[in-house]
């Protein structure tokens, strides 16, 4: 009888073992391996008797915000190996029609955030923002309206000039022969507003009113005249403003004591150095400068005070000889 006792303990034992050997696999084997992307860091973790994707979170301590996404959703039974993902939502703000507005919002087109922020966006209007496809933290996102309108002006049509010659005037000296007239366009332009100011203005067609006519200006070609029996041969002759100066207690821009026959000239006009001459007043060389000797101006030296103001102001041919 003790023999028998034994044995039946015997398999009581292994029968218990067994068991407890299935019931531990059986465990493991319910058991599901999820894994969680959240802020940043990845989370490998084994679930038994949640069956949701919320109830995963709530076993990990997530929080969730009102506005972060998870996928897949919260009401989705977990499966083996499932990857969670959660994605944080931040701030965005959204300025148009002179207002902002601050949006919490998951990555989501530019588009769709305007969208979200009460905004709606025209077809010509500009969004001004960082360069991204989708929204990121703190972005911030203008809406710039763009408004078009159109407007029909009158603007004169320049005239332009024709040259000819003419053999009975001196080279640098020209005669008008006809003044010339401008023309009349009637344009219309496009003005473009960004958000109410003038951005830009184009010329998108034109029509022609009146034709311009051409200024007709004859240009001299005598390069020598007689003056008191004398041929001078000159590269151009002008007409030039001309006063008078005397003795001042300085020397002359070229160095030397003034005397006459030395004029003072604008060098970017006539060079220093040049032989002049000056009708009413004879030969003369450029050899001074002036403050207010500027453009077609001379300035003649003259020995008294009262040659000065006989002379006065006025206007003269000036030959400047080669």
């Amino acid at each position: 009888m003790g023999i028998v006792w034994s044995g039946k303990k015997t398999c009581l034992t292994a029968a218990i073992l067994f068991a407890l050997v299935l019931g531990v696999s059986f465990f493991f084997a319910l058991q599901k391996p999820v894994t969680i992307a959240v802020d940043g860091k990845v989370i490998n973790s084994r679930v038994f008797f949640v069956s949701s994707v919320e109830g995963v979170l709530e076993k990990e301590a997530i929080i969730l915000g009102k506005h972060d996404r998870v996928e897949p959703s919260l009401g989705s039974k977990v499966k083996k190996d499932v990857n969670i993902v959660v994605t944080r939502a931040f701030k965005v703000t959204v300025t148009a029609d002179g207002s902002s507005k601050e949006i919490i919002t998951t990555p989501i087109s530019i588009r769709e955030a305007i969208r979200l922020a009460g905004y709606k966006l025209g077809e010509k209007d500009i969004v001004k923002t960082v360069p991204v496809p989708k929204t990121i933290p703190d972005q911030e996102i203008e809406v710039i309206r763009v408004t078009e309108n159109e407007v029909k002006t009158e603007e004169p049509i320049p005239c332009g000039v024709e040259r000819t010659t003419d053999n009975t005037l001196e080279r640098g000296l020209t005669k008008t022969l006809s003044p010339g007239k401008n023309g009349l366009a009637r344009n219309t332009i496009k003005i473009t507003y960004h958000n109410g100011q003038e951005a830009k203005r184009e010329v998108i067609s034109s029509e022609t009113l009146m034709e311009p006519k051409n200024r007709v200006i004859a240009m001299g070609t005598i390069t020598a005249v007689s003056r008191g029996n004398q041929l001078l041969n000159f590269r151009e002759a002008r007409y030039m403003e001309a006063s008078a100066y005397t003795y001042t207690g300085y020397r002359t821009a070229s160095g030397r004591h003034p005397e006459v026959g030395m004029v003072a000239v604008d060098p970017g006009v006539i060079p220093m150095g040049s032989r002049l001459y000056i009708e009413g007043y004879g030969f003369a060389r450029a050899a001074d400068t002036g403050g207010s000797i500027k453009g077609d101006r001379l300035d003649l030296f003259m020995e008294e005070r009262s040659q000065c103001l006989s002379w006065g102001r006025r206007t003269v041919k000036v030959y400047v000889l080669n």
